[in-house]
């Protein structure tokens, strides 16, 4: 039985063990863990939830696909792998913006 094409056509790809949504953030995670055994990044981790929280009025909650520190400089980064930015997307990017300080890096 043939799947119906996928909304955005991302082809779910497993590595290590770990599915991830698409190839490019598959791609991704492999370079991460290089730049991490290279020790220009610490502290990789997968899925980073975020509660998205308005005057005591939960929204929504942001998940990543990827949080890191850059070792040079410290600072955390947050990262998200999108083909395609959604409505959906620009909003909650809006309010983690707002709410921690920090824009979301897209590769």
């Amino acid at each position: 039985m043939r799947q119906p094409a996928r909304k955005y056509r991302n082809v779910p790809t497993t590595i290590d063990g770990i599915r991830f949504a698409s190839k490019r953030e598959a791609l991704r995670y492999c370079d991460l863990k290089l730049l991490e055994r290279a020790g220009e990044i610490s502290g990789l981790k997968l899925q980073p939830r975020y509660p998205l929280t308005v005057n005591s009025l939960h929204v929504a909650t942001y998940v990543g696909d990827f949080e890191y520190i850059e070792c040079k400089s410290g600072r955390l980064v947050t990262e998200d792998s999108k083909g395609v930015r959604t409505r959906d997307f620009i909003n909650k990017a809006k309010l983690f913006h707002a709410l921690y300080g920090r824009e979301i890096q897209l590769v």
